[in-house]
């Protein structure tokens, strides 16, 4: 599916190690838009929890995702364009996400391949050890759902252009000749 909005809001998602956060940096600078981290909204005491590698429950996902679902708001209803990584692994986490303008870039990959990222990934909250509880609430996107799905086997800025590419989306101008 594609995104027929003139200023939508990308949701990055995936498991842990999908390369959210790389691939919405360099996205976000290709296109000039804002960015937001989604790991950076999530409360302390959800950030605790993973450190000690416990899963969090929806209960924790709640007020996370509402926080996310502010900034996407806010967002919308400016009219200013914009790129968020969330997880969103569940449907229902991403009702409360979606409105108007919002598509989602489901980034995956065999549970292999990420593995391998998330052993070679330092200075994150969040352990290798929970990948398994990553892949088992996974919920892929269906068809309701405004979406387009992108397989982890590119470097990030190409997988960023296939993303600008399949979503008719320009890149912003650079100035460099």
């Amino acid at each position: 599916m594609t995104n027929s909005a003139r200023h939508p809001v990308l949701v990055i998602m995936g498991v842990s190690g999908s390369g959210k956060s790389t691939v919405a940096g360099v996205l976000a600078g290709k296109l000039g838009w804002d960015l937001a981290e989604g790991d950076d909204l999530h409360p302390k005491s959800n950030v605790a929890k993973m450190q000690t590698g416990e899963p969090l429950s929806d209960e924790d996902r709640w007020p996370w995702l509402e926080t996310i679902a502010d900034w996407i708001r806010s967002h919308s209803e400016s009219g200013r364009p914009g790129v968020v990584t969330c997880s969103a692994l569940k449907k229902r986490y991403r009702d409360v996400l979606r409105a108007e303008g919002v598509t989602f870039v489901f980034l995956q990959g065999s549970k292999d391949r990420i593995s391998n990222r998330l052993a070679s990934r330092h200075g994150h909250f969040m352990p290798p050890a929970l990948l398994e509880s990553q892949f088992e609430a996974l919920e892929a996107p269906t068809e309701d759902e405004n979406f387009i799905s992108l397989c982890v086997s590119a470097t990030p800025a190409e997988e960023a252009q296939e993303i600008i590419h399949r979503l008719h989306l320009a890149a912003a101008a650079t100035g460099h000749c």
